[in-house]
């Protein structure tokens, strides 16, 4: 990514934020919205205008699942990955999906269609397993699911 876009979405983010209690997160986010992740070349930015170590930047952005070091695909495919959701089958629909999708947790589909992601719990832990298309919440995944998602991307062998 340009690294005068990163200082400018990196600027503007902590123009808005800076004066904040705990601003960190707020900034973050803002980076993210403006740009799709939080490229690396922000990160010592936001460190050094908040007078935070890097490491202490990285370590938010690496903990919180909602922040992406890379952009992702147009579409993105959370399966949570928590205790409800794998005593509910979750393990064999993450399995599927890996295969149908042809990518691994944290990457995108070579065709670049869809990108899938471990989450923590999303809350639906009473409709497990659990998972999030494009920002839906979607409760009961099963096979036939992960290949309507698959299809309506385009996605995956």
């Amino acid at each position: 990514m340009d690294p005068a876009t990163v200082a400018r979405s990196v600027g503007s983010a902590l123009l808005k934020n800076k004066d904040q209690p705990g601003p960190l997160l707020e900034i973050l986010h803002a980076v993210q919205n403006e740009l799709g992740c939080v490229p690396a070349g922000a990160v010592p930015l936001i460190a050094d205008a908040l007078n935070l170590s890097r490491a202490e930047v990285h370590g938010v952005v690496s903990f919180y699942h909602h922040f992406h070091e890379t952009l992702s695909a147009s579409n993105v495919l959370q399966l949570c990955r928590a205790e409800a959701c794998q005593s509910m089958n979750g393990a064999a629909i993450a399995d599927l999906a890996k295969k149908r999708l042809g990518c691994d947790f944290g990457e995108t589909s070579v065709d670049g269609s869809i990108t899938l992601e471990a989450v923590y719990c999303l809350g639906l832990c009473a409709c497990a397993p659990a998972a999030m298309f494009n920002g839906r919440p979607l409760g009961r995944i099963d096979a036939a699911r992960i290949d309507e998602i698959a299809s309506e991307c385009g996605a995956g062998a």
